[in-house]
């Protein structure tokens, strides 16, 4: 099976040499783009399907069409001196590290070898996480509830159906209308997990992967078989008797529900697993602040606030309903508004805006009108064309006010030390103000 990969935004040529992509491949991959839903109006939203080459956009995860498949990267900066091959195996690292801290997954990244990284793609790595993390689970056994059910014995099991057996048997009294609870494994959570390893078991062209996926599926034998479109998941209830598989649930709904997309019949056959980058990076970085400012005092809001930004004179009936990304409280008072934005920012040097949208700006000046909130700051993914180091790159003083607006960025290709970053960033240390500006 054909394995391609491009980072985002940057090009993948058609041709049939290494490093360019066969054009009935990138067609056949470019009908699957189309149907997802990160398409937009255009369906060019994963990638743009040129003359010459398909271009990625801000999506990353991978498509599979027919026997090929397409992996979109983020555009990480590592390791400048190594071969793209290594580089590739960092980000897939990378990106799995923001998909386990979004989705609140336990994920041990030192468990799969370096030579894995490389050789395979996203999609194969998360399965194989997954079957590994199944199959331990299934040694502690499969999760069981009770089950109502309704059968018509011989003898009374459980409690009488008062209105069945006066009306369905009032000729057969032989025959009684029971209501019963059975402890099953035939549960909900089970057909969503048998329901994952079938879809993917589909789509892996690894032979060990095929090998974990067959013997999951003879354990799940005896499960219902459930389509995914017919899954309950409004019926899956994690608690304290089955919470240790609440990590492999946020797994089902990562392969099965609407982070994915599937699309059947004609030249857009296959399946895509697709992440806008922008808001996973906002998971991302939102649940590190929330885990850094823990015992600091601050409360931490993710997509909260939610007031508006105008209201009806008449009615009173708010319109433009805001989300901050990152709200931070004192005593009940907002102090910190924080936005994320997975762009590239400029050196201050080469644009003293450092490209910064302007739509962005009256955005945070909504926002420090609306929430009252005395400082504000649009945080970046750190580059090396910023510097060696994250931190705050620049910071303004909005005119006619006291409020401070600030640009920083953060390395998102070495965890080791963002909590210490973010915590410094909203406490105010150990950043060093590059400049400091006035916004007109």
């Amino acid at each position: 099976m054909p394995s391609y990969t491009v980072r985002e935004w940057e090009k993948l040529p058609y041709g049939e040499g290494k490093g360019q992509i066969a054009p009935h491949h990138a067609d056949r991959l470019a009908g699957v783009a189309a149907r997802s839903p990160f398409a937009g109006r255009g369906g060019s939203g994963v990638f743009e399907h040129g003359r010459h080459a398909l271009r990625a956009r801000g999506v990353v995860g991978i498509l599979a069409a027919g026997d090929a498949s397409l992996e979109i990267l983020p555009k990480i900066d590592v390791a400048p001196d190594e071969t793209p091959d290594h580089q590739n195996a960092l980000i897939r690292k990378r990106l799995v590290h923001m998909l386990a801290i979004a989705l609140d997954l336990k994920i041990d990244l030192g468990a799969v070898t370096d030579i894995a990284w490389q050789r395979e793609t996203l999609l194969e790595i998360l399965i194989r996480i997954f079957c590994e993390k199944l199959t331990e689970a299934l040694r502690k056994g499969m999760p069981r509830q009770y089950i109502a059910r309704e059968e018509d014995l011989s003898t009374l099991r459980g409690q009488l159906d008062i209105n069945r057996q006066f009306t369905s048997h009032a000729v057969n009294p032989s025959r009684l209308a029971c209501r019963f609870d059975v402890l099953s494994q035939d549960t909900p959570l089970n057909r969503t997990m048998k329901a994952a390893v079938t879809y993917l078991a589909r789509f892996s062209r690894r032979p060990a992967n095929q090998q974990r996926l067959r013997e999951l599926a003879f354990v799940y034998a005896d499960i219902t078989d459930i389509t995914v479109s017919a899954l309950s998941w409004d019926q899956i209830v994690i608690d304290r008797t089955n919470r240790s598989w609440q990590e492999l649930f946020a797994m089902a709904q990562l392969f099965l529900q609407n982070r994915y997309q599937t699309t059947t019949g004609g030249r857009g056959q296959g399946t895509a697993m697709l992440f806008e980058m922008n808001s996973l990076f906002e998971q991302y970085i939102g649940r590190l602040v929330s885990r850094a400012m823990a015992g600091t005092g601050f409360t931490v809001s993710l997509q909260g606030g939610r007031l508006f930004c105008l209201s009806t004179q008449d009615s009173g009936r708010g319109l433009f309903q805001t989300k901050p990304d990152i709200l931070l409280r004192r005593d009940g008072k907002v102090v910190h508004v924080i936005d994320t934005k997975w762009k590239r920012i400029a050196p201050r040097i080469d644009d003293p805006k450092q490209g910064v949208s302007q739509a962005d700006v009256y955005q945070m000046m909504a926002y420090a009108q609306l929430y009252q909130a005395p400082r504000l700051t649009l945080l970046y993914p750190h580059h090396p064309g910023l510097g060696t180091e994250d931190a705050v790159q620049a910071r303004h003083r909005i005119t006619g006010f006291e409020t401070t607006l600030e640009t920083a960025s953060i390395k998102v290709s070495n965890s080791r030390h963002v909590l210490t970053t973010l915590r410094g960033l909203v406490l105010g240390y150990p950043t060093e103000f590059r400049e400091r500006g006035e916004i007109n």
